[in-house]
């Protein structure tokens, strides 16, 4: 059996289902990147997204027609990801590459949420374009917002994104840990990650990256919402 790991250590086969922005965008960068792909669209006039000379494959009928998925060369892939415009065709598609083909790395992209939690927690993997893009735009409206960067399948842990307020710049991170339940993963400085928390002093500019449950989250926004106290400040806490 094939499995998921070092996949992608040197160049691989790639099937992208759906030539649409996304999927035509996708297939380019893997090209780029020195992948073999192909790329399978029910749709002929889709492949008008790809230019010409392109480097890849492309293979007309549906993502979950067998016949054509071993024309796109399944049967070697490494790495598959649905990506047209139905939930149930990329489910489908998705399905078929693990389960039947054994292809190690497969994503889908899911419209809806709710599904995409549930296929998450089964053990497929799924972008939820409605969540994703909703994330991002919070992201840029308010760059202070806790961001979900990762969720287990359960969703009771989270790993989390956090620009350090500036009242917390001089105080021990572990610290933080201490008052919030949370576990601070990793701290980007001046766009240099290293891991946290150690004897890691706040510094302004500081993204934190951390490990949080549900209460840990929300103890986490009260706090830093707060004006900060050095340790051993913190009264009745």
């Amino acid at each position: 059996m094939r499995t998921a790991g070092d996949v992608f250590d040197s160049a691989v086969h790639v099937i992208v289902v759906g030539c649409g922005r996304v999927g035509a965008r996708l297939a380019l960068e893997l090209v780029h990147d020195g992948h073999t792909v192909a790329v399978i669209d029910k749709n002929e006039a889709a492949f008008k997204r790809l230019p010409a000379g392109w480097g890849g494959d492309a293979v007309v009928g549906a993502g979950f027609d067998r016949d054509r998925l071993e024309q796109a060369g399944v049967r070697h892939a490494h790495a598959l990801a649905a990506v047209t415009s139905g939930d149930n065709s990329n489910i489908l598609c998705a399905r078929i590459a693990r389960e039947t083909y054994e292809v190690p790395n497969v994503v889908a992209r899911i419209y809806d949420p709710r599904r995409a939690e549930i296929y998450q927690r089964l053990g497929l993997p799924t972008v939820a374009t409605v969540t994703w893009t909703t994330d991002q735009v919070l992201r840029k409206l308010f760059p202070d917002r806790t961001v979900a960067e990762w969720a287990d399948p359960t969703g009771r842990i989270r790993l989390v994104e956090r620009a350090l307020p500036v009242r917390w710049c001089g105080k021990r991170l572990s610290s933080l840990e201490t008052e919030t339940g949370a576990r601070i993963v990793a701290v980007t400085r001046a766009g240099v990650p290293q891991l946290g928390p150690g004897d890691l002093v706040g510094q302004e500019g500081d993204l934190l990256h951390l490990a949080v449950s549900f209460a840990s989250r929300t103890r986490l926004d009260e706090v830093l919402g707060e004006p900060a106290t050095a340790p051993g400040e913190a009264g009745g806490r």
